[in-house]
């Protein structure tokens, strides 16, 4: 019986905090989330564009995310979040470099 309680208190202590593990992102001026950090975002919410205002970032790295990342390159018209991403990963963590000639503007976490 004792077993049987620790356990369960364990699988409820892993299962909280995966629940309350927060979504947060950095994004860099170099390749490879490396170089000069330009911005940390902590505790962001799901289904918000967030942007860098007239910043943009050359790689983004990300943890907590909970279903996909969406990353949109800077200028016309995919700023905001708009017109389709050009990059889609899964949840997670994990870190995304913008293509040839591109920065990162704003990324949509769902």
């Amino acid at each position: 019986m004792q077993f049987n309680v620790v356990f369960i208190a364990t699988a409820l202590l892993a299962s909280a905090s995966l629940v309350m593990a927060s979504t947060s992102f950095t994004s860099f001026a170099g390749a490879d989330c490396t170089g000069t950090v330009e911005t940390v975002n902590t505790n962001v919410g799901s289904n918000v564009c967030y942007t860098d205002g007239s910043n943009s970032a050359k790689s983004i790295s990300y943890s907590g995310v909970k279903s996909e990342i969406q990353f949109f390159v800077s200028g016309g018209g995919h700023d905001n979040c708009s017109n389709g991403p050009s990059l889609t990963l899964g949840g997670g963590s994990g870190c995304a470099t913008a293509p040839a000639g591109f920065n990162w503007e704003s990324v949509f976490i769902i």
